[in-house]
């Protein structure tokens, strides 16, 4: 499997993390679990003219190849085949809201067609990156894409977007334990008030984002597959106790932590459903 990741230049890499290229053959299994992260993503097939949606239990049903994924708190199931050839964006928290217009909330835990989000070009963008010959290539397109097309709104100040960027830092520091009502009287703005320019500039609440922060750095711990104990692994990602690590992470993954560790793929935030 080939991967790789670009990091985007100014002004891109103030609002996005990074842009990635996927390819390879199907793995040795059918499905994979895609733990959520916070960060809205675009993602675009490059193998064939849709991808599939998923369900636990249910049938595949084809969907657009090319999707605006809204900031997630919860798990979705892919098909291993759509990893063939991709193509996408990740998005820095509170990044995603330069590139579109209103509030991003509305995609929280929704995959949308891009079409309906960046209008009818992103077919010839698409067709674009399918001419060109090498994954470099279609990274520096999409790169440049991005640039042409939202340069003039992401050149535009925004009290809003400055605010948000701070909180985001306060809360990263450590996590749960900067009580949101803190940061909100440092924005200026009530808590209801700070909460809410939160949730519509990043996608969930704030509470909600710290939540999986704390999430987040335990799924790398126990991907980066060192011998630690559950309970030190609790105590060291910021959970009260060993019982309420594990419920937390059955809430936003849909496994036990013990389920992930033996199917753990490659990349963090897949897990192989046999």
């Amino acid at each position: 499997m080939l991967f790789l990741e670009h990091s985007p230049v100014a002004p891109l890499s103030g609002f996005i993390q990074t842009l990635w290229y996927a390819q390879g053959t199907p793995p040795g299994h059918s499905r994979e679990r895609v733990l959520p992260s916070g960060n809205a993503q675009v993602i675009l097939n490059l193998a064939r003219d849709f991808l599939l949606d998923c369900t636990e239990n249910g049938p595949d049903l084809r969907v657009s190849p090319a999707l605006a994924v809204g900031a997630r708190s919860v798990y979705e199931i892919i098909d291993a085949t759509d990893l063939a050839d991709l193509i996408g964006v990740v998005f820095r928290p509170g990044g995603f809201a330069a590139f579109v217009s209103g509030p991003v909330d509305r995609f929280s835990q929704r995959n949308v067609a891009l079409e309906d989000v960046w209008g009818a070009d992103t077919r010839v963008l698409r067709d674009r990156l399918l001419e060109l010959p090498n994954p470099r290539a279609r990274l520096l397109c999409l790169e440049n894409y991005l640039i042409n097309r939202f340069a003039t709104r992401l050149a535009e100040p925004s009290r809003q977007r400055a605010a948000v960027a701070f909180a985001i830092r306060q809360l990263d520091r450590a996590p749960l334990t900067v009580a949101v009502h803190e940061v909100a009287r440092a924005t200026g703005w009530s808590e209801r008030r700070f909460s809410q320019v939160f949730r519509e500039a990043v996608g969930l609440p704030p509470k909600t984002w710290s939540r999986m922060q704390r999430f987040r750095r335990a799924v790398n711990r126990l991907n980066a597959g060192r011998d630690v104990g559950w309970a030190e692994l609790a105590l060291d990602c910021g959970y009260y106790d060993q019982s309420h690590f594990a419920n937390e992470f059955r809430a936003f993954s849909g496994v036990s932590p013990t389920t992930y560790a033996a199917n753990r793929t490659r990349w963090a935030s897949h897990v192989a459903v046999r």
